[in-house]
């Protein structure tokens, strides 16, 4: 199930700007489409951190667009692990 939901969550990240933005014709597909297929996938259980970032960066573009009839590039909304450099001691210049 892991890999079809990562799939499908990298579908959405592909296309659902283009979509939001379409032709002259206006959107080809709405933002209510895409808000209702991102709770659909969150409404799944056993979803990884990195899976529920993803879902929540592509809310937060599809808010930006919303808000701003465009789109605007969003980054992770998950903080990246802290590094272990902050436990070692510095190292001294041997001359």
């Amino acid at each position: 199930m892991g890999m079809f939901f990562d799939q499908d969550i990298a579908h959405i990240a592909r296309v659902m700007v283009p979509s939001l933005t379409g032709d002259l014709g206006g959107p080809i597909l709405s933002a209510k489409y895409w808000r209702g297929r991102l709770h659909e996938l969150l409404n799944r259980t056993h979803l990884t951190r990195a899976q529920l970032c993803a879902l929540d960066s592509l809310l937060l573009q599809l808010d930006d667009f919303e808000a701003h009839g465009r789109p605007t590039p969003s980054g992770s909304t998950c903080p990246r692990r802290l590094e272990s450099r902050q436990h070692r001691t510095p190292r001294q210049n041997i001359s």
